[in-house]
């Protein structure tokens, strides 16, 4: 089973002729109201990538709490560890232009609250996997992690939003997924020279032991692991937006190494799901599943 803790949002999105820029305002023609959250968005990812998975989060008891959660409910994740607070809902608030970049701002709300007490009720063990980014309180995120190496299973971090991890919970990861902007964060914060996120993953896994993957937008992505290193190119599609495509790689890379596959063939998953969410609009929406990710695969989309 893959445990995911983490942020559940509503995103409310518009699109726009380009995204502003400081102290700018652009309109857009209207907006569309979606769950969302990487948290929530990586757990839905996993589930419809063929895992059982449950999700640890909170959310308000305002209208969009249930709204938030709808589509995880539809698709069978236990949702069992998913408070209810007093407090709103976490709320993204997402533009998207005409090449399909975003521009997001998250208000975090019951976000900000979330415990990660619900994994000491789980028979946790060495076949499990826990997912973790960066829109839940860092203190939260290293509590959840030290449960889940306490019961022999393995800990993945997005490191979405970037931040600098502490060491703590370095020492708690076997895995790392981060895009450009956040391996240069990563860097910086351990002090290293390095600008080139293959160099950076490179250096993760030889130095801490923590097997990188470095996600490269339409490049594809590079990962290091035990040493080795992995370099997959994205399958060329026609991108409507980029939004959740992260998480979907992220989710079906996880529900792929919980099946039990190798490095490389989870690598090739991520990047099959990531790519087909940029074809679609919204986030959970746009989130594809284990059919769609082996039809594309299959026709040899996915090297």
């Amino acid at each position: 089973m893959i445990v995911v803790f983490g942020s559940i949002n509503i995103d409310l999105v518009t699109p726009v002729e380009r995204l502003p820029g400081a102290g700018e305002t652009v309109l857009g023609p209207g907006y569309s109201v979606h769950p969302g959250g990487k948290g929530a968005n990586q757990a839905l990812a996993a589930r419809r990538a063929g895992a059982d998975v449950a999700l640890v989060g909170a959310v308000g008891h305002d209208g969009f709490g249930e709204a938030a959660l709808a589509l995880l409910a539809k698709d069978g994740v236990d949702l069992s560890g998913v408070a209810r607070l007093d407090q709103p809902t976490g709320a993204a608030f997402i533009a998207i232009d005409r090449e399909g970049a975003n521009q997001i701002i998250v208000a975090a709300g019951a976000n900000a609250s979330a415990e990660p007490g619900a994994l000491k009720q789980m028979s946790l063990g060495a076949d499990n996997i826990l997912l973790l980014q960066c829109e839940v309180p860092a203190p939260a995120n290293l509590a959840a992690a030290q449960a889940m190496k306490a019961a022999g299973g393995r800990v993945i971090l997005n490191l979405a939003p970037a931040e600098a991890p502490s060491e703590a919970l370095l020492a708690c990861l076997d895995m790392m997924i981060v895009n450009e902007h956040e391996a240069l964060v990563l860097a910086q914060a351990l002090g290293w020279p390095e600008r080139e996120p293959e160099a950076i993953a490179r250096r993760l896994d030889a130095e801490r032991g923590i097997a990188a993957v470095a996600t490269l937008g339409a490049e594809g992505t590079v990962a290091w692991q035990n040493g080795v290193r992995h370099r997959r190119p994205a399958p060329h599609v026609a991108v409507v937006d980029t939004v959740a495509a992260g998480d979907s790689f992220t989710g079906a890379f996880a529900a792929a190494l919980a099946d039990g596959r190798a490095f490389a063939e989870a690598l090739q998953n991520g990047l099959a799901a990531g790519s087909i969410a940029c074809t679609r609009p919204g986030a959970q929406p746009s989130i594809p599943y284990r059919a769609e990710i082996a039809a594309l695969i299959g026709e040899g989309n996915c090297p």
